[in-house]
C-alpha cells in the first residue's frame, strides 16, 4: 500500500480537498508538517496487513471544517478513518453513572434508564 495514494483517496472519500487541510501531524505531541512535507514523506509503500503497524499511530489530518482523518489500528492493520464534526443531539438526558456494574451492554443509555 502506498500511504500517499491511500491518503488522497481518503481525502476524496471524505468530500474534502487538499487546500482544506489545516493540520497534519500529532494532536498529542504537537508534531506537525505541511502538505508538501507530507507529500514527500508519505510517497512510499508499506504493509498494511495484520501484524506490525508501520505508519505512526497518532497521525491525523484535520480539515478547516473541524473534521478529521485518523488511523485506527486493529491487530496491526491500519487505515484512514473519517470523523465528521460533532453535532449536539436535540435531546439531553441526565447521566447518573458511567460504570457498567451488572450490565452486559454498558452504553450510557442502558446505564442511565
Amino acid at each position: 500500500m502506498n500511504l500517499l495514494s491511500e491518503t488522497r483517496k481518503a481525502i476524496t472519500k471524505s468530500n474534502h480537498r487538499i487546500p482544506q487541510i489545516i493540520f497534519i501531524g500529532s494532536e498529542e505531541s504537537g508534531h506537525r508538517m505541511s502538505w508538501e512535507q507530507f507529500y514527500e514523506l508519505s510517497d512510499q509503500e508499506y504493509n498494511n496487513d495484520y501484524g506490525h503497524q508501520e505508519v505512526a499511530t497518532d497521525l491525523i489530518i484535520v480539515f478547516s471544517d473541524g473534521s478529521r482523518l485518523f488511523r485506527p489500528s486493529e491487530s496491526g492493520y491500519s487505515y484512514w478513518s473519517y470523523s465528521g464534526n460533532f453535532v449536539s443531539p436535540p435531546i439531553n438526558h441526565e447521566i447518573k453513572t458511567l460504570f457498567a456494574g451488572d450490565s452486559h451492554f454498558p452504553t450510557l443509555a442502558n446505564l442511565n434508564k
